[in-house]
């Protein structure tokens, strides 16, 4: 891909692959919606992973010194959220993941891989 794709982004999809995430998902919402610019959407293995995945997030935005970032969900609901500059990295369960549907729901979103 050509475009030069925000730090954050990059990071994070590297950070979620490493830590056995699944199914990582990129979609660019620019076009489509001004609730963010992208999505980072992951699946974990189970509850104390995405915990995991979750604490790390927000560990690495802190060492980034990515200043202003927020969390939102908690482990045990299945979803957790961790967003910073226009970048929201959704962690699910597979339950959950399957329930919301991101993908679907917004399907006009362009797909990018990272």
């Amino acid at each position: 891909m050509s475009e030069r794709l925000p730090e954050v982004l990059t990071k994070s999809v590297e950070f979620l692959d490493d830590r056995k995430a699944k199914n990582i998902a990129v979609l660019d919402l620019r076009e489509v919606a001004n609730i963010a610019e992208y999505f980072v959407v992951a699946t974990a293995a189970n509850t104390p992973h995405l915990k995991a995945l979750s604490d790390g997030l927000q560990r690495l935005f802190k060492n980034e010194q990515y200043e202003g970032f927020r969390a939102a969900g908690m482990p045990d609901s299945g979803w957790a959220i961790v967003d910073y500059g226009g970048v929201m990295v959704h962690v699910f369960s597979f339950e959950m993941r399957n329930m919301y549907d991101l993908e679907k729901l917004w399907k006009d979103a362009k797909r990018i891989t990272v």
